[in-house]
């Protein structure tokens, strides 16, 4: 029998919060029963001064299947779901930091957003809002709430590249929302520390959230079937006129987030079976993942709160479960019908509904209690459901205790970088640069300083790998005082690695070390520091200032006149003067007895002379 556990209190909206959100709900459905509707994205703004200042963008829904998937095929092989990489210009937060790689979304609702901004008065309006000093809300229902969840992200990005610190953060809320984007995009906007901004309400049965994780090419007309009977213009609110194609889709759409749900439980259960890749081979499973906070209303009293992605997945599929009694066509109905129920917020949110932390509440319930099913707050669910959300919660607990060991290895790092600054100032006093003392290896405080290199080695190559397999919280690499330990790291220890791939002249057999060489370690701390402080990709290389000076000498002995590389030589040395000045290059590089400035010194004269690194060549 189903055992009734008490809800455990979430994150309680706030009284101001619980104000906007009933105001957006009012925006989003003005008639009191259907909400505007556009053939091509649109919006509206409204401009309010209760609970605080603030301007509301409401972006409107399209019926179109054409608004809601690409008109063609993209040229990558992800047509079927109509996703693709986000534009960088407009995103440039949206990527996984450490491998580069850009999250994709859906090309349809990237491309009305896009004809907005180029289009339409939204930007100047925003603009507008933002010199009077009011907050941003971003608000749609349905495709719209897809096309706010964009604007929010865009507005994020603008205002925090910018430096508009004094910018309150904006507040996108959204009803029935397609899902969005990837599981990289949903890792961007977490590491970000964006989704708390981003509130999306989903009635549990609604299948318009879902429609994404469907193959949208080759369900086009079914689609088109479903948005007809949503659309306000339907002459009747019955799936009867399409009684084959709408329960075929719901079919369809179910069996699409069972794959999807058992896929990803698999994931972070631990399961090492071969299988999963197999499966994947076979069959292709939609890319998209929930994003941000959601809110499940699943009784006028209660709201279901979740931030955790993976368990969002499974309640997208668990909440689907038919009844054995249930006909495929009635549950079909109620799946359309209830993405029109979400006029009950305005009054639900006003009152004191309860958050519950639905996670929390599952994990209380299952030590020592074998059943076949859990009512939390007056939702059934299976023992399948509960053991998939149990594990989606643990396996976020387990990343936070691994963010906890290596927060432990955090005195280790810091001890071995204070030795390998010791044995740097060491050489230096011997007027030697620690890269060429490195290099040549005739000390002790050589060797023991290559000991200390390869233990900080270990310690971060363990960091990255944990971070390549998603064993550790989104918002690490966003940690500022790890990237600033990063950045310490890489800018004392990376040269001794470039030092040691020269003395044994890898170089000749294996390639240049930024080309072939250099550790995933250096790359990934690069990219923090660069994300973090918002500069371009690419303009933080100062730790491989010596690689570069190698490459120079050996294309010089291999041939290669000054004149085929002044360009080279002038960017090395225009590159250098900036680091040397902000104080990210050290001045051991300009020691007499450096290797760089005694190669340096058989530069032509004229060159030389005119250097703008003239003045901090020694004599």
């Amino acid at each position: 029998m189903p055992m009734d556990t008490p809800p455990r209190r979430g994150a309680a909206l706030s009284d101001d919060d619980r104000l906007l959100v009933a105001h957006c709900a009012a925006l989003s459905f003005p008639s009191g029963s259907r909400s505007p509707t556009s053939a091509a994205a649109s919006f509206q703004v409204h401009h309010a001064s209760h609970p605080y200042p603030c301007a509301a963008f409401v972006f409107t829904p399209s019926w179109s299947a054409a608004c809601w998937m690409p008109s063609s095929p993209d040229g990558d092989g992800r047509a079927p779901f109509g996703d693709a990489e986000v534009d960088p210009a407009l995103f440039p937060s949206l990527r996984s930091v450490g491998s580069g790689v850009p999250a994709r979304a859906s090309a349809a609702f990237m491309a009305a957003f896009r004809g907005l901004l180029d289009g339409s008065p939204l930007q100047s309006e925003v603009s507008r809002a933002v010199a009077e000093e009011k907050r941003i809300v971003f608000t749609g229902h349905s495709s719209g709430g897809s096309i706010a969840t964009l604007a929010a992200i865009w507005f994020l990005e603008n205002c925090t590249r910018r430096g508009s610190v004094n910018q309150a953060q904006p507040f996108c809320v959204t009803f029935g929302a397609p899902l969005v984007g990837d599981n990289i995009f949903n890792h961007a906007v977490r590491r970000e520390g964006w989704s708390q901004c981003i509130l999306h309400f989903i009635m549990p049965l609604d299948i318009i959230p879902r429609i994404p994780l469907t193959p949208l090419a080759s369900s086009r007309e079914q689609i088109q079937s479903v948005l007809d009977w949503l659309s306000p213009h339907s002459p009747n609110f019955s799936p009867a006129g399409n009684s084959l194609v709408i329960p075929e889709f719901y079919e369809t759409l179910l069996r699409s987030t069972l794959s999807i749900a058992s896929y990803e439980a698999c994931s972070f259960m631990g399961c090492t079976s071969s299988i999963l890749g197999t499966l994947t081979s076979f069959i292709e499973l939609s890319p998209y993942r929930p994003c941000g906070t959601y809110l499940f209303l699943t009784s006028p009293e209660q709201l279901i709160v979740l931030t955790n992605s993976d368990a969002v997945l499974q309640l997208l599929f668990y909440f689907l479960q038919l009844d054995p009694q249930q006909q495929l066509l009635d549950a079909a109905a109620r799946s359309l019908s209830a993405h029109w129920q979400y006029e009950s917020i305005k009054q639900c949110v006003i009152q004191e509904i309860a958050c519950v932390d639905y996670l929390g509440a599952i994990s209380s319930s299952l030590p020592g209690r074998p059943m076949n099913g859990t009512t939390i707050g007056g939702l059934e669910l299976s023992k399948e459901a509960m053991l998939s959300l149990a594990a989606a919660g643990q396996w976020e607990k387990q990343r936070e205790i691994n963010q906890a060991k290596i927060d432990a290895n955090c005195s280790k790092i810091q001890e071995a970088l204070k030795s390998l600054n010791e044995y740097k100032r060491t050489c230096e006093l011997h007027e030697v640069s620690y890269y060429d003392s490195f290099k040549l290896q005739r000390e002790v405080h050589d060797f023991n300083s290559n000991v200390r290199r390869l233990e900080l080695a270990g310690l971060w190559d363990e960091i990255i790998e944990m971070l390549r397999r998603r064993e550790l919280p989104d918002a690490f690499e966003g940690r500022e005082e790890w990237v600033n330990l990063g950045t310490s790291y890489r800018r004392l220890v990376e040269p001794l690695d470039i030092a040691n791939y020269y003395r044994h002249s890898k170089n000749e057999d294996t390639g240049s070390y930024l080309c072939k060489g250099r550790p995933r370690r250096y790359k990934y701390t690069q990219k923090w520091r660069e994300q973090l402080l918002r500069i371009p990709l690419g303009s933080s290389l100062e730790s491989c200032f010596w690689a570069m000076s190698e490459e120079l000498q050996a294309e010089m002995v291999n041939g290669k006149s000054f004149q085929d590389l002044k360009d080279k030589v002038g960017k090395l040395e225009s590159d250098a003067l900036g680091w040397f000045t902000s104080g990210s290059l050290g001045k051991d590089v300009f020691l007499s007895s450096s290797s760089f400035v005694i190669w340096w010194k058989t530069l032509p004269e004229q060159h030389r002379s005119a250097s703008c690194i003239a003045r901090l060549i020694p004599p």
